[in-house]
Protein backbone atom coordinates (compact mmCIF):
# COMPACT_ATOMS: atom_id res chain seq x y z
CA UNK A 1 0.00 0.00 0.00
CA UNK A 2 1.41 3.12 -1.08
CA UNK A 3 1.40 6.48 1.06
CA UNK A 4 0.49 9.80 0.03
CA UNK A 5 2.88 12.24 -0.19
CA UNK A 6 3.15 15.91 1.89
CA UNK A 7 2.41 18.70 -0.24
CA UNK A 8 5.84 19.65 0.20
CA UNK A 9 7.26 16.12 -2.17
CA UNK A 10 4.72 17.38 -4.59
CA UNK A 11 7.69 19.35 -6.57
CA UNK A 12 10.13 17.15 -6.42
CA UNK A 13 7.73 14.15 -7.20
CA UNK A 14 6.64 16.47 -10.45
CA UNK A 15 10.06 17.49 -11.39
CA UNK A 16 11.35 13.49 -11.14
CA UNK A 17 8.16 12.21 -12.35
CA UNK A 18 5.78 9.36 -10.79
CA UNK A 19 6.55 5.29 -10.55
CA UNK A 20 4.43 3.12 -11.79
CA UNK A 21 3.51 -0.43 -10.28
CA UNK A 22 6.22 -1.95 -12.13
CA UNK A 23 9.03 0.66 -10.84
CA UNK A 24 8.66 2.58 -14.26
CA UNK A 25 9.08 6.11 -14.32
CA UNK A 26 6.37 7.91 -16.17
CA UNK A 27 5.46 11.49 -16.43
CA UNK A 28 2.79 12.75 -14.39
CA UNK A 29 0.91 16.14 -13.69
CA UNK A 30 0.40 17.55 -10.20
CA UNK A 31 -3.28 17.45 -11.33
CA UNK A 32 -3.66 13.88 -11.79
CA UNK A 33 -1.41 12.86 -8.82
CA UNK A 34 -3.91 14.71 -6.49
CA UNK A 35 -6.95 13.32 -8.32
CA UNK A 36 -5.66 10.12 -7.58
CA UNK A 37 -4.51 10.85 -3.69
CA UNK A 38 -7.79 11.94 -3.43
CA UNK A 39 -9.55 9.13 -4.91
CA UNK A 40 -7.56 6.69 -3.22
CA UNK A 41 -8.23 8.41 0.03
CA UNK A 42 -11.43 9.91 0.14
CA UNK A 43 -13.33 7.01 2.20
CA UNK A 44 -9.83 6.65 4.92
CA UNK A 45 -9.54 9.09 8.26
CA UNK A 46 -6.13 11.16 8.07
CA UNK A 47 -5.51 9.30 11.68
CA UNK A 48 -5.30 6.07 9.67
CA UNK A 49 -2.97 7.48 7.09
CA UNK A 50 -0.50 9.07 10.06
CA UNK A 51 -0.45 4.87 11.36
CA UNK A 52 0.28 3.84 8.20
CA UNK A 53 3.49 5.97 7.66
CA UNK A 54 4.51 4.75 11.07
CA UNK A 55 4.34 1.21 10.19
CA UNK A 56 6.49 2.05 7.20
CA UNK A 57 9.19 3.96 9.30
CA UNK A 58 9.28 1.09 11.86
CA UNK A 59 8.94 -1.42 9.49
CA UNK A 60 11.85 -0.92 6.30
CA UNK A 61 11.70 -3.04 3.46
CA UNK A 62 13.78 -5.68 3.24
CA UNK A 63 15.38 -4.80 -0.14
CA UNK A 64 14.88 -1.29 -0.59
CA UNK A 65 14.78 -0.35 -4.58
CA UNK A 66 17.60 2.32 -3.41
CA UNK A 67 19.68 3.33 -0.60
CA UNK A 68 18.24 6.56 -0.38
CA UNK A 69 18.32 8.07 3.13
CA UNK A 70 14.88 8.20 4.79
CA UNK A 71 15.67 11.63 5.81
CA UNK A 72 12.64 13.01 3.75
CA UNK A 73 10.12 10.55 4.77
CA UNK A 74 11.25 12.14 8.53
CA UNK A 75 11.24 15.44 7.13
CA UNK A 76 7.76 15.30 5.69
CA UNK A 77 6.64 13.39 8.69
CA UNK A 78 8.42 16.75 10.89
CA UNK A 79 6.48 19.26 9.16
CA UNK A 80 3.05 17.25 8.94
CA UNK A 81 3.24 17.17 13.01
CA UNK A 82 4.26 20.96 12.89
CA UNK A 83 1.08 21.55 10.98
CA UNK A 84 -0.97 20.00 13.14
CA UNK A 85 0.76 21.42 16.11
CA UNK A 86 0.58 18.22 18.19
CA UNK A 87 -2.87 18.86 19.21
CA UNK A 88 -3.86 15.61 19.87
CA UNK A 89 -3.23 12.54 22.37
CA UNK A 90 -2.10 10.31 19.13
CA UNK A 91 0.10 13.06 17.30
CA UNK A 92 1.96 13.78 20.98
CA UNK A 93 1.92 10.16 22.19
CA UNK A 94 3.88 9.71 18.46
CA UNK A 95 5.92 12.63 19.35
CA UNK A 96 7.17 11.21 22.27
CA UNK A 97 7.54 7.43 20.84
CA UNK A 98 9.74 8.69 18.07
CA UNK A 99 11.84 11.47 20.23
CA UNK A 100 12.52 8.72 22.43
CA UNK A 101 13.92 6.12 20.27
CA UNK A 102 16.11 8.51 18.21
CA UNK A 103 17.60 8.57 22.00
CA UNK A 104 17.87 4.87 22.20
CA UNK A 105 15.33 4.81 24.85
CA UNK A 106 12.52 1.71 24.76
CA UNK A 107 8.49 3.30 24.97
CA UNK A 108 5.64 1.71 26.41
CA UNK A 109 2.08 3.34 25.97
CA UNK A 110 -0.55 2.06 28.72
CA UNK A 111 -3.71 0.28 27.82
CA UNK A 112 -5.85 3.31 28.17
CA UNK A 113 -3.22 5.09 25.98
CA UNK A 114 -3.38 8.33 27.95
CA UNK A 115 0.11 7.62 29.42
CA UNK A 116 3.46 7.29 28.00
CA UNK A 117 6.57 5.65 29.92
CA UNK A 118 10.23 6.11 28.13
CA UNK A 119 12.52 3.39 30.08
CA UNK A 120 16.14 2.51 30.03
CA UNK A 121 17.94 0.03 31.93
CA UNK A 122 18.77 3.03 35.04
CA UNK A 123 15.12 4.98 35.16
CA UNK A 124 12.30 5.77 33.72
CA UNK A 125 9.87 8.65 32.59
CA UNK A 126 5.86 8.62 33.01
CA UNK A 127 4.19 11.17 31.18
CA UNK A 128 0.29 11.82 32.02
CA UNK A 129 -1.71 13.17 28.74
CA UNK A 130 -5.33 14.34 28.49
CA UNK A 131 -7.61 12.91 25.67
CA UNK A 132 -7.02 16.24 24.35
CA UNK A 133 -3.18 15.84 23.87
CA UNK A 134 -2.78 18.20 27.34
CA UNK A 135 0.06 16.75 29.54
CA UNK A 136 -1.21 16.27 33.49
CA UNK A 137 2.25 15.48 34.56
CA UNK A 138 5.48 14.10 34.42
CA UNK A 139 7.11 11.67 36.83
CA UNK A 140 10.78 10.99 36.73
CA UNK A 141 12.05 7.66 38.50
CA UNK A 142 15.87 6.64 38.88
CA UNK A 143 17.77 3.26 39.81
CA UNK A 144 15.32 1.64 42.57
CA UNK A 145 14.28 5.12 43.82
CA UNK A 146 10.36 6.17 44.13
CA UNK A 147 9.24 8.47 41.25
CA UNK A 148 8.99 12.54 41.40
CA UNK A 149 6.96 15.03 39.78
CA UNK A 150 8.83 16.66 37.85
CA UNK A 151 7.87 20.25 36.78
CA UNK A 152 10.77 21.47 34.66
CA UNK A 153 9.39 18.42 32.20
CA UNK A 154 6.04 19.49 32.57
CA UNK A 155 6.49 22.81 31.34
CA UNK A 156 8.79 21.78 28.42
CA UNK A 157 5.92 19.27 27.21
CA UNK A 158 3.18 22.02 27.13
CA UNK A 159 5.00 24.43 25.79
CA UNK A 160 6.07 21.63 22.39
CA UNK A 161 9.86 22.14 23.70
CA UNK A 162 10.53 18.75 22.54
CA UNK A 163 14.38 19.70 21.33
CA UNK A 164 15.16 20.62 24.96
CA UNK A 165 13.03 17.63 26.95
CA UNK A 166 15.19 15.47 24.38
CA UNK A 167 18.16 17.18 25.49
CA UNK A 168 17.24 16.40 29.18
CA UNK A 169 16.63 12.59 28.18
CA UNK A 170 20.17 12.64 26.23
CA UNK A 171 21.90 14.10 29.20
CA UNK A 172 19.94 11.04 31.50
CA UNK A 173 20.73 8.45 29.49
CA UNK A 174 24.66 9.91 29.23
CA UNK A 175 24.49 9.89 33.31
CA UNK A 176 24.60 6.03 33.02
CA UNK A 177 26.99 5.34 30.27
CA UNK A 178 29.49 4.07 32.80
CA UNK A 179 31.04 0.36 32.01
CA UNK A 180 29.62 -2.52 33.89
CA UNK A 181 26.39 -3.95 35.01
CA UNK A 182 23.16 -2.07 36.63
CA UNK A 183 24.94 -2.28 39.75
CA UNK A 184 28.06 -0.42 38.77
CA UNK A 185 25.85 2.16 36.84
CA UNK A 186 24.21 3.00 40.21
CA UNK A 187 27.34 3.40 41.83
CA UNK A 188 28.08 6.24 39.22
CA UNK A 189 24.28 7.61 40.20
CA UNK A 190 25.13 7.33 44.03
CA UNK A 191 28.66 9.10 43.67
CA UNK A 192 27.03 12.02 41.75
CA UNK A 193 24.37 12.31 44.63
CA UNK A 194 26.93 12.92 47.02
CA UNK A 195 29.22 15.16 45.07
CA UNK A 196 25.99 17.41 45.19
CA UNK A 197 25.48 17.44 48.61
CA UNK A 198 29.25 18.48 48.85
CA UNK A 199 28.71 21.05 46.35
CA UNK A 200 25.69 22.59 48.40
CA UNK A 201 27.36 22.66 51.43
CA UNK A 202 30.56 24.54 50.07
CA UNK A 203 27.48 27.23 48.73
CA UNK A 204 26.40 27.85 51.73
CA UNK A 205 29.35 28.91 53.33
CA UNK A 206 29.56 32.13 51.95
CA UNK A 207 25.61 32.95 51.43
CA UNK A 208 24.10 35.68 53.50
CA UNK A 209 21.00 37.20 53.62
CA UNK A 210 21.17 39.90 51.68
CA UNK A 211 23.91 38.49 49.22
CA UNK A 212 22.92 39.19 46.26
CA UNK A 213 22.98 36.90 42.98
CA UNK A 214 25.80 38.75 41.01
CA UNK A 215 27.92 38.84 44.14
CA UNK A 216 27.27 34.76 44.70
CA UNK A 217 28.67 34.32 40.83
CA UNK A 218 31.61 36.34 41.25
CA UNK A 219 32.99 35.24 44.61
CA UNK A 220 31.15 32.70 45.39
CA UNK A 221 33.37 29.17 46.43
CA UNK A 222 31.29 27.25 43.61
CA UNK A 223 29.59 30.70 41.75
CA UNK A 224 25.60 30.70 41.93
CA UNK A 225 24.56 26.87 42.20
CA UNK A 226 21.43 25.44 41.51
CA UNK A 227 20.41 21.85 42.52
CA UNK A 228 19.35 19.71 40.18
CA UNK A 229 15.56 19.60 39.34
CA UNK A 230 13.79 16.51 38.03
CA UNK A 231 15.64 15.65 34.81
CA UNK A 232 18.22 19.44 34.87
CA UNK A 233 21.00 19.00 36.06
CA UNK A 234 22.55 20.56 38.69
CA UNK A 235 23.90 23.92 37.38
CA UNK A 236 27.29 26.41 38.58
CA UNK A 237 27.13 30.34 37.14
CA UNK A 238 30.17 31.17 38.01
CA UNK A 239 30.74 34.08 35.81
CA UNK A 240 28.62 37.71 34.20
CA UNK A 241 30.27 40.76 32.92
CA UNK A 242 29.42 43.94 33.41
CA UNK A 243 27.42 44.41 30.74
CA UNK A 244 24.94 41.39 31.31
CA UNK A 245 24.07 43.35 34.92
CA UNK A 246 23.68 46.40 33.62
CA UNK A 247 21.75 45.11 31.05
CA UNK A 248 19.55 42.78 33.66
CA UNK A 249 19.35 46.16 35.79
CA UNK A 250 17.73 48.31 32.54
CA UNK A 251 15.48 45.48 31.42
CA UNK A 252 12.93 45.70 35.12
CA UNK A 253 12.05 42.62 35.97
CA UNK A 254 14.63 40.43 33.41
CA UNK A 255 17.55 38.06 34.61
CA UNK A 256 20.66 37.88 32.18
CA UNK A 257 22.18 34.33 32.54
CA UNK A 258 26.16 34.58 32.64
CA UNK A 259 28.02 31.78 32.23
CA UNK A 260 27.01 28.56 33.39
CA UNK A 261 28.39 24.89 33.61
CA UNK A 262 26.44 21.38 34.50
CA UNK A 263 27.52 19.01 36.75
CA UNK A 264 27.58 15.12 36.05
CA UNK A 265 29.22 11.78 35.97
CA UNK A 266 30.30 10.19 32.75
CA UNK A 267 31.87 6.92 32.07
CA UNK A 268 35.46 6.30 31.23
CA UNK A 269 38.26 3.73 30.21
CA UNK A 270 40.29 4.27 33.52
CA UNK A 271 39.11 3.73 37.23
CA UNK A 272 38.67 6.39 39.40
CA UNK A 273 38.28 7.11 43.28
CA UNK A 274 34.88 8.54 43.60
CA UNK A 275 33.09 9.16 46.80
CA UNK A 276 29.99 7.60 47.63
CA UNK A 277 28.82 9.48 50.00
CA UNK A 278 29.36 13.28 51.34
CA UNK A 279 32.80 14.12 52.54
CA UNK A 280 32.02 17.54 53.96
CA UNK A 281 30.74 16.94 57.55
CA UNK A 282 30.72 20.31 59.27
CA UNK A 283 31.43 22.92 56.57
CA UNK A 284 32.81 25.21 59.47
CA UNK A 285 35.56 22.90 60.31
CA UNK A 286 38.25 23.97 58.23
CA UNK A 287 40.97 26.79 57.88
CA UNK A 288 40.57 29.79 56.12
CA UNK A 289 36.47 29.28 55.59
CA UNK A 290 37.21 26.43 53.68
CA UNK A 291 35.57 22.98 54.30
CA UNK A 292 37.40 19.72 55.79
CA UNK A 293 36.98 16.57 53.80
CA UNK A 294 36.78 13.05 55.19
CA UNK A 295 39.98 10.83 53.97
CA UNK A 296 38.49 8.66 50.52
CA UNK A 297 38.66 5.36 52.46
CA UNK A 298 37.45 1.90 51.12
CA UNK A 299 34.04 2.66 53.10
CA UNK A 300 32.93 5.46 51.69
CA UNK A 301 34.05 6.08 48.09
CA UNK A 302 34.75 2.95 45.10
CA UNK A 303 36.87 2.61 42.43
CA UNK A 304 34.55 3.21 39.14
CA UNK A 305 34.84 3.63 35.75
CA UNK A 306 33.64 6.92 35.57
CA UNK A 307 34.55 10.48 36.56
CA UNK A 308 32.82 13.87 37.46
CA UNK A 309 33.02 16.81 35.01
CA UNK A 310 31.63 20.54 34.75
CA UNK A 311 29.80 20.40 31.32
CA UNK A 312 29.65 23.77 29.75
CA UNK A 313 26.28 24.57 27.73
CA UNK A 314 28.77 26.14 25.11
CA UNK A 315 32.58 25.15 24.46
CA UNK A 316 34.83 27.81 26.34
CA UNK A 317 38.04 29.45 24.49
CA UNK A 318 41.18 28.68 27.31
CA UNK A 319 44.26 29.20 26.57
CA UNK A 320 46.96 26.16 27.15
CA UNK A 321 48.37 27.22 30.54
CA UNK A 322 44.91 27.38 31.76
CA UNK A 323 44.07 23.99 30.89
CA UNK A 324 47.36 22.51 32.06
CA UNK A 325 46.46 24.25 35.31
CA UNK A 326 43.26 22.85 35.72
CA UNK A 327 44.74 19.43 34.77
CA UNK A 328 47.28 19.67 37.40
CA UNK A 329 44.81 20.80 40.14
CA UNK A 330 42.19 17.97 38.79
CA UNK A 331 44.79 15.05 38.25
CA UNK A 332 42.95 14.46 35.27
CA UNK A 333 43.64 15.12 31.31
CA UNK A 334 41.16 16.97 29.28
CA UNK A 335 40.62 14.64 25.68
CA UNK A 336 40.11 15.76 22.74
CA UNK A 337 41.89 19.14 22.54
CA UNK A 338 43.07 20.56 19.38
CA UNK A 339 45.54 23.69 19.49
CA UNK A 340 44.70 26.88 17.80
CA UNK A 341 45.78 30.89 18.21
CA UNK A 342 43.35 31.60 21.55
CA UNK A 343 42.36 34.97 20.37
CA UNK A 344 40.78 33.22 16.88
CA UNK A 345 39.15 30.87 18.96
CA UNK A 346 37.84 33.84 20.95
CA UNK A 347 36.86 35.53 18.28
CA UNK A 348 34.71 32.68 16.55
CA UNK A 349 33.06 32.08 20.03
CA UNK A 350 32.28 35.51 20.12
CA UNK A 351 30.46 35.82 16.78
CA UNK A 352 28.86 32.58 17.15
CA UNK A 353 26.90 34.10 20.19
CA UNK A 354 26.80 37.59 18.77
CA UNK A 355 25.34 36.99 15.15
CA UNK A 356 25.56 33.53 14.21
CA UNK A 357 28.23 33.65 12.65
CA UNK A 358 29.79 30.74 10.31
CA UNK A 359 32.86 29.27 12.05
CA UNK A 360 34.71 28.96 8.71
CA UNK A 361 34.66 33.03 8.12
CA UNK A 362 38.51 34.18 9.37
CA UNK A 363 37.66 37.62 10.23
CA UNK A 364 40.18 40.14 11.73
CA UNK A 365 38.97 43.22 11.60
CA UNK A 366 35.68 44.94 13.14
CA UNK A 367 34.31 48.17 13.31
CA UNK A 368 32.89 49.16 16.61
CA UNK A 369 30.42 51.78 17.09
CA UNK A 370 30.06 54.46 20.52
CA UNK A 371 28.25 57.55 21.06
CA UNK A 372 30.01 60.75 21.61
CA UNK A 373 32.97 59.34 19.34
CA UNK A 374 34.34 58.11 16.31
CA UNK A 375 33.39 54.78 15.23
CA UNK A 376 36.76 52.42 16.06
CA UNK A 377 38.19 50.24 14.10
CA UNK A 378 39.73 47.10 15.67
CA UNK A 379 41.95 44.50 13.94
CA UNK A 380 42.71 41.57 16.01
CA UNK A 381 46.04 39.97 15.44
CA UNK A 382 45.42 36.33 16.13
CA UNK A 383 49.21 35.57 16.24
CA UNK A 384 50.86 31.92 16.00
CA UNK A 385 49.81 28.37 17.42
CA UNK A 386 52.79 29.01 19.89
CA UNK A 387 52.90 27.23 22.90
CA UNK A 388 51.95 30.71 24.93
CA UNK A 389 50.02 32.32 22.57
CA UNK A 390 48.00 29.14 21.69
CA UNK A 391 44.28 27.82 23.34
CA UNK A 392 41.63 25.11 23.12
CA UNK A 393 38.29 25.07 23.18
CA UNK A 394 36.98 23.26 26.21
CA UNK A 395 33.78 21.54 26.41
CA UNK A 396 33.60 19.73 30.00
CA UNK A 397 36.60 20.06 32.56
CA UNK A 398 36.68 16.19 34.39
CA UNK A 399 37.40 15.82 38.04
CA UNK A 400 37.20 12.97 40.92
CA UNK A 401 36.99 14.86 43.97
CA UNK A 402 35.12 17.98 45.40
CA UNK A 403 38.03 20.30 46.64
CA UNK A 404 38.91 20.38 43.11
CA UNK A 405 35.83 22.69 42.13
CA UNK A 406 36.71 25.82 43.91
CA UNK A 407 39.58 26.37 42.19
CA UNK A 408 38.92 24.81 38.70
CA UNK A 409 35.70 27.46 38.71
CA UNK A 410 38.55 30.52 39.76
CA UNK A 411 40.72 29.65 36.48
CA UNK A 412 37.68 29.82 34.85
CA UNK A 413 36.67 32.69 35.88
CA UNK A 414 39.80 34.51 35.02
CA UNK A 415 39.71 32.97 31.65
CA UNK A 416 36.43 34.05 31.70
CA UNK A 417 37.53 37.78 31.90
CA UNK A 418 40.29 37.64 29.37
CA UNK A 419 37.77 35.90 26.84
CA UNK A 420 35.46 39.14 27.81
CA UNK A 421 38.01 41.95 27.06
CA UNK A 422 39.11 40.54 23.87
CA UNK A 423 35.81 39.86 22.58
CA UNK A 424 34.32 43.33 23.47
CA UNK A 425 36.52 44.15 20.11
CA UNK A 426 34.46 41.88 18.22
CA UNK A 427 31.02 43.32 16.70
CA UNK A 428 29.24 41.82 13.44
CA UNK A 429 30.27 44.63 11.33
CA UNK A 430 33.39 43.96 8.98
CA UNK A 431 33.03 46.45 6.91
CA UNK A 432 32.62 50.36 7.69
CA UNK A 433 29.12 51.44 5.74
CA UNK A 434 29.98 54.66 5.59
CA UNK A 435 32.44 57.52 5.32
CA UNK A 436 32.54 58.54 8.82
CA UNK A 437 36.17 59.29 10.75
CA UNK A 438 37.75 55.85 12.00
CA UNK A 439 40.25 55.31 15.48
CA UNK A 440 42.37 52.36 14.24
CA UNK A 441 43.16 50.52 17.05
CA UNK A 442 45.34 46.89 16.82
CA UNK A 443 45.17 44.19 19.51
CA UNK A 444 48.08 42.19 20.36
CA UNK A 445 48.05 39.35 22.69
CA UNK A 446 50.86 37.85 24.99
CA UNK A 447 51.32 35.11 26.61
CA UNK A 448 48.84 33.91 29.38
CA UNK A 449 46.49 36.34 30.08
CA UNK A 450 47.96 40.00 29.07
CA UNK A 451 47.33 42.01 25.63
CA UNK A 452 47.97 45.26 23.67
CA UNK A 453 46.33 47.78 22.66
CA UNK A 454 47.93 50.27 19.91
CA UNK A 455 46.72 53.10 18.30
CA UNK A 456 47.95 56.57 17.25
CA UNK A 457 48.76 59.26 19.18
CA UNK A 458 45.85 61.80 19.09
CA UNK A 459 48.31 64.46 18.74
CA UNK A 460 51.55 63.80 17.43
CA UNK A 461 50.77 60.78 15.58
CA UNK A 462 52.89 58.29 16.75
CA UNK A 463 52.30 55.18 18.51
CA UNK A 464 50.71 54.94 21.83
CA UNK A 465 49.67 51.78 23.65
CA UNK A 466 47.84 50.06 26.70
CA UNK A 467 48.90 46.92 27.94
CA UNK A 468 46.16 45.44 29.91
CA UNK A 469 47.29 42.65 31.94
CA UNK A 470 44.23 40.41 33.71
CA UNK A 471 46.27 39.11 36.48
CA UNK A 472 42.44 37.30 38.26
CA UNK A 473 39.11 37.93 37.53
CA UNK A 474 38.52 40.64 40.04
CA UNK A 475 42.36 42.01 39.19
CA UNK A 476 43.59 44.11 36.27
CA UNK A 477 47.12 46.24 35.50
CA UNK A 478 47.15 48.73 32.77
CA UNK A 479 50.17 50.40 31.60
CA UNK A 480 50.03 53.35 29.13
CA UNK A 481 53.36 54.01 27.21
CA UNK A 482 54.48 56.90 24.96
CA UNK A 483 56.81 58.16 22.95
CA UNK A 484 59.06 60.06 25.55
CA UNK A 485 58.08 63.21 23.06
CA UNK A 486 54.68 62.92 22.87
CA UNK A 487 52.35 64.96 25.48
CA UNK A 488 50.02 62.68 28.30
CA UNK A 489 46.53 61.74 27.13
CA UNK A 490 45.92 62.45 31.00
CA UNK A 491 45.02 58.97 31.68
CA UNK A 492 47.04 57.40 34.57
CA UNK A 493 47.69 53.13 35.02
CA UNK A 494 45.50 53.21 37.43
CA UNK A 495 42.79 55.23 35.79
CA UNK A 496 42.63 52.85 32.82
CA UNK A 497 42.61 50.06 35.14
CA UNK A 498 39.54 51.20 37.32
CA UNK A 499 37.40 51.63 34.07
CA UNK A 500 38.62 48.12 32.49
CA UNK A 501 37.09 46.36 36.04
CA UNK A 502 34.32 48.32 35.79
CA UNK A 503 33.26 47.58 31.77
CA UNK A 504 35.64 45.00 30.50
CA UNK A 505 35.36 46.42 27.31
CA UNK A 506 38.17 47.97 25.59
CA UNK A 507 36.10 49.77 23.38
CA UNK A 508 34.86 51.84 25.88
CA UNK A 509 38.29 51.90 27.91
CA UNK A 510 39.62 53.59 24.81
CA UNK A 511 36.74 56.32 24.72
CA UNK A 512 37.36 57.43 27.67
CA UNK A 513 41.38 57.30 27.25
CA UNK A 514 40.73 59.95 23.99
CA UNK A 515 38.13 61.86 26.00
CA UNK A 516 40.50 62.60 28.71
CA UNK A 517 43.12 63.21 25.54
CA UNK A 518 40.89 65.72 24.06
CA UNK A 519 41.47 68.47 26.63
CA UNK A 520 45.44 67.90 26.10
CA UNK A 521 44.73 67.84 22.42
CA UNK A 522 42.64 71.47 22.55
CA UNK A 523 45.26 72.80 24.78
CA UNK A 524 48.29 72.07 22.18
CA UNK A 525 46.32 73.48 19.24
CA UNK A 526 45.73 76.69 21.19
CA UNK A 527 49.33 76.76 21.74
CA UNK A 528 50.32 76.28 18.05
CA UNK A 529 48.06 79.28 17.19
CA UNK A 530 49.38 81.41 19.76
CA UNK A 531 53.19 81.17 18.34
CA UNK A 532 52.39 80.65 14.57
CA UNK A 533 49.21 81.76 12.30
CA UNK A 534 48.36 78.94 10.78
CA UNK A 535 44.52 77.61 10.12
CA UNK A 536 43.14 75.01 12.68
CA UNK A 537 44.37 71.35 11.63
CA UNK A 538 41.88 68.64 10.64
CA UNK A 539 41.47 66.12 13.65
CA UNK A 540 44.25 64.27 14.26
CA UNK A 541 41.42 61.34 15.42
CA UNK A 542 41.00 60.20 11.48
CA UNK A 543 43.79 59.37 9.16
CA UNK A 544 43.40 58.47 5.79
CA UNK A 545 44.89 55.75 4.86
CA UNK A 546 47.93 56.77 3.33
CA UNK A 547 49.07 59.13 6.07
CA UNK A 548 48.15 56.04 8.26
CA UNK A 549 50.29 53.89 6.58
CA UNK A 550 53.20 56.20 6.79
CA UNK A 551 52.71 56.73 10.82
CA UNK A 552 52.40 53.20 11.64
CA UNK A 553 55.61 52.28 9.54
CA UNK A 554 57.66 55.30 10.50
CA UNK A 555 57.13 53.88 14.51
CA UNK A 556 59.08 50.97 13.24
CA UNK A 557 57.62 48.91 16.74
CA UNK A 558 54.86 47.41 15.67
CA UNK A 559 53.66 45.60 12.52
CA UNK A 560 50.26 47.04 11.56
CA UNK A 561 47.63 46.22 8.95
CA UNK A 562 45.94 49.44 6.92
CA UNK A 563 42.58 48.46 6.87
CA UNK A 564 41.26 49.85 3.58
CA UNK A 565 37.78 50.48 2.93
CA UNK A 566 36.13 47.14 1.99
CA UNK A 567 33.29 46.85 -0.80
CA UNK A 568 29.60 46.88 1.07
CA UNK A 569 28.53 44.03 -0.39
CA UNK A 570 30.10 41.88 2.52
CA UNK A 571 28.00 43.23 4.98
CA UNK A 572 26.43 40.98 7.46
CA UNK A 573 22.94 41.78 9.32
CA UNK A 574 23.35 43.01 12.74
CA UNK A 575 21.48 40.44 15.31
CA UNK A 576 22.02 42.99 18.41
CA UNK A 577 21.17 46.42 18.36
CA UNK A 578 23.56 49.33 18.22
CA UNK A 579 21.26 51.93 19.18
CA UNK A 580 21.40 49.62 22.67
CA UNK A 581 24.97 48.23 22.95
CA UNK A 582 25.57 52.36 22.59
CA UNK A 583 23.55 53.12 25.13
CA UNK A 584 24.73 50.38 27.51
CA UNK A 585 28.52 51.84 26.59
CA UNK A 586 27.72 55.08 27.33
CA UNK A 587 25.98 54.13 30.63
CA UNK A 588 29.14 51.78 31.68
CA UNK A 589 31.34 54.72 31.38
CA UNK A 590 29.47 57.26 33.18
CA UNK A 591 29.46 54.71 35.79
Amino acid sequence: MSVPPSPQLIPHLESRGGVSCHGVVTAISTNALMEQLRLKYRQRPWTETMKLVYFSMDNPLRNPVSNAPDDLLLSCMEKIERTLNAKSMFSVMNKLERLSRQKGLTVHVSPSGTACYITSMMFYVEIQLEKDGDVMGVKLAHFEEAPVVCDDLVQLLRMKNYDAFGKILEDLSNMYQIPGNSEMKAKGYLALQALEKDLYSMSLLDRTQDLSRVTEVLNGKVGHLVPRTGGTPMNIEFYISPYQVLEAELNHGSQVCGTKTAVTVEGTDTLHKLPLSPLIVDPQDGEDNSPAFLQLTDEISMHLPAFFVLKFHQPVPMSSSSIEEIQRLTGIQISGLKQAPLSELIVQSTLKEKCSEDLSTNKSCFFVSLPDCPKHCYFINKGSEKSDLAGALVSKVPFSHPKCVPGVIEILRHQMAYNTLIGSCVSEKHINEDDSELLYFEVVPHKNTSFSVFFLHPVKENLACVVIDVITSREVQCHLHLNPEDPTLNSSDDFIARVVKRCMSVPVVMRAVFRNAAKVKADSETQDMDTEQQPEPQSEHTTDSNSLKESLSGAGEQDWVVIDKPNNTDSTEESISTAKLESLDDIMEKK
